[in-house]
């Protein structure tokens, strides 16, 4: 199986890019940040500390994590329960990147992630995907952009939603996920060795695509896109 790992931080259009590419290729996408977003809702959905590992570690012990595939979309259950209409707040994104840090949530997803790859031809997007996870894939890519940039994204796209949110709260609340995601003891955000960056500041989505199946003809010989 072809495995493809897209790594970067957050609001650098990597699940929005790789569904695309995925599409294209006929590739199943994986989007772990989903999973971790999961149980970020299960911690809040509790009152529990996200910041707290025994606090996360106690609520994994009779929690099943699962993706399922529907019209191409990934779905994401727990203990059966659909929830991925619920796992998109921002509320759920800071969440998300505390209880990433800890070692015992990312140990609890590492399988199923990896089975999914051994399973599917797949592009696979998260923090860890290329240094921890599937440390052997085919092709490594770093996707990033701006600050900035990201933060603009992420506003435009809770707008979108209905959500009432200002640019200033966004950003601030961006960097405050990317310092904890690079500064976090167990997996940090970083590059993998031999990873291909892709900046995309400045850039339209259409733009991104084209970097990315660019980069992905040079990587796989042109045998897939």
């Amino acid at each position: 199986m072809i495995a493809i790992a897209i790594d970067g931080p957050s609001g650098a259009g990597k699940s929005t890019i790789a569904k695309i590419l995925a599409k294209e290729m006929g590739f199943v996408y994986i989007d772990t940040g989903a999973l971790y977003r999961a149980i970020g809702l299960v911690v809040l959905e509790h009152d529990a500390d996200p910041k707290s590992a025994d606090h996360a570690a106690a609520l994994l012990t009779d929690l099943q994590v699962n993706i399922q595939f529907a019209n191409g979309e990934q779905r994401v259950l727990l203990n059966g329960r659909d929830v991925t209409g619920l796992i998109r707040t921002p509320e759920v994104s800071m969440a998300a990147s505390a209880v990433s840090a800890h070692p015992v949530v990312r140990a609890f997803l590492l399988e199923l992630q990896r089975s999914i790859a051994r399973a599917n031809n797949c592009i696979m997007d998260g923090r860890d995907i290329g240094t921890v996870v599937l440390p052997d894939a085919q092709v490594k890519i770093f996707l990033t952009a701006s600050a900035e940039e990201r933060a603009r994204r992420r506003y435009d796209e809770l707008r979108e939603k209905g959500m009432a949110v200002d640019y200033a709260t966004v950003l601030r609340e961006l960097e405050e996920r990317d310092y904890n995601d690079s500064h976090r003891a167990a997996a940090p955000l970083k590059p993998a060795d031999g990873a291909l960056l892709a900046d995309t500041t400045g850039q339209t989505l259409p733009e991104a695509v084209a970097l990315l199946q660019e980069i992905l003809r040079g990587a796989l010989h042109d045998t897939i896109l």
